[in-house]
């Protein structure tokens, strides 16, 4: 397998027949497409709609989604409680289809739809349901497609609300990448948006991931071609999103050849710890706290001492060389001292996604079209059965 600097120099044509155009495009797009998404967020008409969405202010937020969606949603969430003072949580929008009566916080909410698409058969059935049968509830629909149902079906009700992202953000790949990115980062916009140094930060950010893209992305492309079995991806908070995510990733674009799992730190000593074989690569994303580092860093050694896993990927700030052994790689992003606890999510949810991209390729495979017909890059229609039937 070959570099990326090998891999964007062969002719377009070349890149759509050996299957991976649109995906590493999309994926090396997100640094300049998180810039633009900082700048919508504080044009005076967006501020607007989110200003409005809080108003009156909910008594709950739940963040929705299908698939990787819902991983943005757990993401997110933490960071929502923290920084509005009210609870948040993810919930996925096949459990709201199916369950939504005993899972829905009751009183006046806010719902936050996460959608590349908006086309998704359970997320717009969700929100047509909680129309009608929990009308308390706000919606705020947060979309890289304008012509998706979410975007277009409700603009008539007042109590929804639908943020646009860019249309280069609507990725044409079968993944999710820079589309799973920008989402998350409008979804910050709720909170972060009424800080000013959040704009330096979100650039600062998008700096530091191009540089890992320029720089350390052959490292991550010798580890793929290291042939692991299995991964297990590591997050503390909202970072648990972030590995949920990366996991679905190598999943999808290795079509089920590389088995993965996500799970916290401290949680993988309740049993998981027992998949960590000599052909499984551990992918690390290091909190910025150091409270939480420290729960992180004890893990570590714990792994080093019982000689678990094959070789480690870690992601963060600030790491010391005893973490790593002479074959793992380390991500350092370096003064990024950001103000807002997404953030660093981002260049995590990068990390994961160029690992799965060469592994696609060192799989022989097609990062544009991994799974050969089994998925679809919107989820077929299915029946939408109603309450009682």
């Amino acid at each position: 397998m070959a570099g990326l600097r090998t891999l964007l120099a062969l002719p377009l044509a070349e890149q759509r027949e050996r299957g991976y155009a649109d995906t590493v495009r999309e994926i090396l797009q997100q640094p300049a497409s998180w810039t633009d998404t900082a700048d919508l967020l504080h044009q005076p008409q967006v501020l607007a709609q989110l200003q409005a969405a809080l108003t009156p202010a909910p008594s709950h937020i739940v963040l929705t989604g299908s698939g990787s969606s819902m991983y943005i949603g757990e993401c997110l969430a933490p960071s929502l409680q923290l920084g509005l003072g009210m609870p948040a949580q993810a919930i996925a929008a096949g459990t709201l289809l199916t369950h939504w009566r005993s899972v829905l916080p009751p009183g006046a909410g806010l719902l936050i739809s996460l959608a590349r698409s908006g086309d998704s058969p359970e997320s717009c059935a969700v929100v047509s349901r909680l129309l009608a049968d929990a009308p308390d509830y706000r919606h705020l629909v947060i979309t890289c497609n304008a012509n998706g149902k979410l975007a277009t079906d409700y603009k008539s009700d007042p109590r929804v609300t639908v943020l646009l992202l860019d249309e280069r953000t609507n990725d044409r790949s079968l993944v999710m990448t820079s589309s799973f990115t920008n989402l998350l980062l409008a979804g910050a916009g709720l909170v972060s948006t009424t800080r000013t140094d959040w704009m330096a930060s979100a650039n600062r950010l998008a700096r530091r991931v191009q540089h890992v893209l320029d720089d350390q992305a052959d490292a991550l492309a010798a580890i793929a071609r290291q042939g692991f079995g299995k991964v297990v991806y590591l997050g503390s908070g909202g970072a648990l999103g972030a590995a949920h995510e990366s996991a679905l990733k190598m999943l999808e674009m290795t079509g089920g050849a590389v088995t993965t799992s996500a799970e916290t730190y401290l949680g993988l000593r309740h049993g998981p710890m027992s998949s960590l074989t000599e052909d499984t690569l551990v992918v690390g994303f290091l909190s910025p706290n150091p409270t939480v580092r420290a729960y992180e860093v004890d893990l570590l050694r714990e792994l080093s001492r019982k000689q678990l896993g094959m070789t480690r990927v870690l992601v963060g700030e600030g790491m010391a060389s005893e973490w790593l052994g002479p074959n793992d790689v380390a991500v350092e992003l370096a003064g990024m001292d950001t103000v807002d606890d997404v953030l660093p999510l981002l260049a995590d949810v990068v990390i994961g996604q160029l690992l799965a991209f060469f592994a696609c390729l060192s799989l022989g495979g097609k990062p544009d079209t991994p799974s050969q017909g089994v998925l679809t890059r919107v989820v077929e229609n299915f029946s939408i059965h109603q309450e009682g039937v």
